[in-house]
């Protein structure tokens, strides 16, 4: 059975009330906005990069797979990136780039096809 869907409204209301700035390293919301904010970025990621080549984890809060290419179905995947609510809020809204948060090891990303570079940003926040 498939999630319920975060309406527009109320996940970029979440988004808005919780992402950080690029250097952060806490958000600025209480816990279930995050949560939603996560989720929400997280749903607009499996919809833009739709497949199962990647599973995307920002714990507690949310997993999606996503990215099209062969599809996993058992035990781990070969593609996992990972990272905090912090992290992936500043990645999807496009104040923070993938290659630095991979430098400074904000992200762990293993498999050959574990790149968001070119999804990201997901949700400009500021233009």
């Amino acid at each position: 059975m498939a999630r319920a869907r975060i309406a527009d409204d109320v996940g970029a209301s979440a988004v808005r009330a919780a992402a950080p700035g690029a250097e952060s390293d806490k958000v600025g919301a209480d816990r279930n906005t995050t949560a939603t904010a996560v989720r929400y970025l997280l749903q607009l990621l499996a919809e833009r990069a739709e497949g199962n080549t990647v599973e995307v984890r920002v714990p507690p809060f949310g997993a999606v797979q996503a990215i099209e290419g062969p599809r996993h179905t058992r035990g781990t995947p070969p593609n996992v990136i990972e990272m905090d609510a912090p992290t992936w809020l500043a990645l999807a809204t496009g104040s923070l780039e993938w290659s630095s948060a991979l430098a400074a090891g904000r992200v762990a990303a293993s498999g050959s096809r574990a790149d968001l570079a070119e999804y990201l940003p997901i949700l400009r926040m500021r233009e």
